[in-house]
């Protein structure tokens, strides 16, 4: 009845064969070849390349000074060509004659090969940031990476001229993380105007900016930010050892490398902190974390991220000390209610009405009269009702999308209890269960605790306050289990750290703040010196 199954060989396979078999070629692969001494096959080696690119420019032309041919590689669009005009063309074109002891007035430069490059270099080309390349690789990377090159005949060495010039977004107010008071101006998605805005903010030699390339193919550049003399060596090693195993083709956004990294990939918290405020990622390497930013987006990653941190506004630090300490208070109780609130509904009038005043437990009772379904589901409706009005709302346009989730959710909300499928007070809870979540500075923490509510309700369901109470002990038990970097994720709660508790569940005055937090291990760990002669 059975076929007797077919000898498999046990001959292992030699991996080399397979991928010539069966894997052509990468035609995006550039080989390390060296340039030559010849302009024109160094050209040839460009072009079979890069292909037949409408959009890359190859212009050659004869240095007058030298009487050498020479070109200019560039990609248009990318690269800010009145630059590349009035310092690279007009200059080795029209460019001034060499010194008599040189070869005299009105006479080429008996110059050859690297002599005749570093001539160029040094009494030529009018561009600051210059570099030298040595192989075919390097000039098309430089050419894709927004940069100049300038190859010159006799000579298998190019320069790589930083003239970039693309259309980019202006230093704009943050969308994400809007302030009452503070400054204004947020990253945008050119990573050298971003750590323009860290320098201007914090000019200290110690201030690091270490690039680096992330992307197999996109090549996008990075920039790893700390304070030398503050960063403990052993997380700026950690974040390191990490950035150098992303092996992917290509890093769009910063988003894309957080979840590379982070240290749990299934927990619903984050354990990386983005943000687009310059300030904010002063503040987090003036602690000892350490920052990146990506070309192309204007999110930092801030690393490592502790609980506690996510509950943190700017506005806490640039407003008085009790006003930071009351709304971040409000922010942790409203996580809370964002989190428990619509599970409790349903816990309390499905198995415990009994602990309601009998006043509030009639007027709820009353108002659930005629609803056909029971409190789980009346609550799951309205919690996707109003998951899918906050996702429409924020994908339409914004003057839309405000109409859309207040004339939507007043709409639905009235027209569910004229219906009777829900009762008033199930609208109030999700209601407050929203205005919660949206106090919650932090959006993809946010985003974590309403993922919560949903398995928390069915526990509610179930088990009333005994699965509530299971559901509280599971998310503790699994936050404490988190680390991020090295660090305690419930720092500094667990393990407890007194001194860290000045700016944790309220904000302390800022001469009792001296010293840096406990958990980021700072080898400088004093960031305030009370006794520094007081001036007036």
């Amino acid at each position: 009845m059975f076929k007797k199954p077919r000898k498999v060989s046990k001959k292992p396979l030699v991996p080399q064969d397979f991928v010539r078999q069966e894997q052509p070629p990468d035609p995006n692969h550039v080989e390390t070849i060296p340039l030559s001494t010849s302009l024109k096959h160094n050209l040839e080696q460009v072009r079979g390349v890069l292909g037949d690119n409408s959009d890359v420019v190859i212009r050659r032309f004869k240095v007058r000074s030298l009487g050498l041919d020479a070109a200019v590689l560039y990609v248009d669009g990318l690269v800010d060509f009145t630059h590349v005009l009035q310092g690279v063309f007009r200059t080795l074109m029209l460019g001034k004659w060499g010194p008599a002891e040189m070869g005299g007035e009105g006479k080429e430069l008996p110059l050859l090969g690297e002599a005749a490059l570093q001539w160029v270099q040094d009494s030529l080309i009018a561009i600051g940031e210059v570099a030298r390349i040595r192989t075919v690789d390097q000039v098309v990377a430089t050419m894709l990476t927004a940069n100049t090159v300038v190859l010159l005949d006799t000579c298998p060495v190019g320069l790589n001229l930083n003239i970039r010039g693309f259309a980019t977004r202006g230093v704009d107010e943050p969308v994400t993380e809007t302030l009452i008071r503070g400054p204004r101006e947020g990253f945008v998605e050119n990573i050298r105007f971003n750590t323009a805005l860290l320098r201007r903010k914090l000019r200290d030699p110690g201030l690091k900016l270490v690039g680096l390339k992330l992307g197999a193919r996109s090549k996008t550049d990075c920039a790893l930010v700390y304070v030398q003399d503050i960063v403990h060596p052993d997380l700026l090693a950690e974040v390191q050892k990490r950035l150098a195993t992303i092996d992917i083709d290509s890093v769009p956004e910063s988003g894309i490398i957080e979840q590379l990294i982070e240290d749990s990939i299934f927990s619903p918290f984050p354990q990386v902190q983005y943000t687009e405020r310059p300030d904010k990622v002063i503040a987090a390497v003036l602690e000892g974390r350490v920052a990146l930013l990506v070309d192309g987006t204007p999110f930092a990653l801030i690393m490592p991220a502790t609980f506690p941190q996510f509950f943190q506004s700017g506005e806490d630090y640039y407003e008085r000390w009790l006003i930071a300490s009351f709304t971040r208070i409000l922010r942790i109780g409203a996580s809370y209610v964002a989190t428990f609130a619509p599970a409790l509904y349903v816990a309390i009038i499905s198995y415990h009405p009994g602990i309601l005043p009998t006043e509030l437990a009639l007027a709820i009772a009353a108002t659930r009269q005629g609803v056909p379904f029971p409190a789980v589901v009346e609550a799951l409706m309205m919690e996707i009702a109003f998951e899918l009005l906050r996702e429409a709302g924020a994908r339409l346009p914004q003057p839309i999308g405000q109409t859309v989730g207040i004339v939507g959710g007043l709409i639905v909300g009235d027209a569910a209890v004229r219906a009777g499928l829900v009762s008033p007070i199930m609208i109030i809870v999700v209601a407050m269960t929203a205005i919660a979540s949206f106090s919650i500075p932090s959006y993809n923490l946010a985003i974590g605790f309403r993922l919560l509510r949903f398995p928390l309700l069915f526990a509610a369901a179930v088990l009333g306050f005994f699965g509530l109470a299971i559901g509280f002990i599971i998310i503790n038990v699994h936050m404490v289990s988190l680390k991020s970097f090295g660090a305690v994720y419930l720092s500094p709660m667990v393990p407890y750290r007194t001194p860290d508790w000045k700016d944790l569940f309220w904000r302390a005055p800022y001469r009792l703040m001296q010293r840096r937090p406990v958990s980021t291990k700072a080898c400088d760990p004093v960031r305030l010196n009370p006794n520094k002669e007081k001036g007036w």
